[in-house]
């Protein structure tokens, strides 16, 4: 059984002329552990793509299918539970007054009643510990610390481990290091692709980044006027060169 599968999916939003077409009869399937980049032009629908797999923005016609349920008409909410993001911007995915343990507790009861108690908090961070050291940054000392004080790089490597800490059905990485210097990229990316074939996690990410997309994941797609205008497969990928994707740009 496919892990997620959109069918026939489109998307319109109102204009001034009337309404336009964001995402054009997509179909697609992803099995459980693909990691796909997603790659394409500005205004390609990458970002569209996102948001109403998050229902963020409601189909004119299609479907949605995530672990073998529909979750067309789930409110972004409901479908939080079962989808997990990170943004572009390290400030989105953290609480900053929050201190590093205190998100990571947070994130732990995703898509459960919270009932946030020192006590369990204290209990938890030895395996936060554990956790945060992965990242190699220091945010394991950083425990106590407020999240707002952290580097870039740490709150970003943050949202990362909050994401993917229970691990969610499918995991959408919306230019998660474009923000970030590139040293501090790469970092974020190896911790990235550690994770994603450590927990078999499903996920698709976003990239303007030609050598992350050939770099990483078994699949990768080309948008194009809001339709999927190339998917190739591990195989086809490893032969892929920068120049090749840079061809759908020109």
């Amino acid at each position: 059984m496919s892990q997620l599968a959109l069918k026939g999916v489109t998307v319109n939003v109102p204009t001034d002329d009337g309404v336009k077409t964001l995402l054009d009869n997509v179909n697609l399937t992803l099995n459980s552990g693909d990691f796909v980049s997603v790659v394409g032009t500005n205004g390609a629908g990458k970002s569209t793509l996102f948001n109403t797999i998050a229902g963020n923005l409601p189909v004119a016609a299609g479907s949605i299918m995530l672990g073998g349920h529909d979750i067309t008409t789930f409110s972004p909410e409901k479908r939080a539970r079962y989808i997990a993001r990170v943004f572009q911007d390290p400030k989105m995915g953290t609480a900053p007054r929050m201190t590093v343990a205190e998100n990571l507790a947070l994130a732990s009861h995703r898509g459960q009643p919270l009932r946030f108690k020192l006590r369990r908090l204290n209990a938890q961070k030895p395996d936060f510990l554990t956790l945060t050291k992965q990242t190699g940054n220091g945010l394991d000392a950083a425990l106590d610390r407020e999240t707002a004080s952290l580097s870039g790089g740490q709150r970003q490597a943050l949202s990362l481990l909050m994401a993917s800490l229970n691990q969610p059905d499918l995991l959408l990485l919306d230019e998660h290091t474009a923000a970030l210097d590139p040293h501090t990229s790469a970092a974020i990316m190896q911790l990235t692709a550690t994770m994603m074939t450590e927990r078999h996690l499903t996920g698709l990410m976003i990239t303007h980044h030609m050598a992350d997309a050939l770099a990483y994941g078994n699949r990768l797609l080309v948008l194009d006027h809001g339709q999927i205008v190339a998917d190739y497969d591990a195989q086809q990928k490893a032969r892929l060169q920068r120049e090749d994707l840079l061809a759908y740009f020109a």
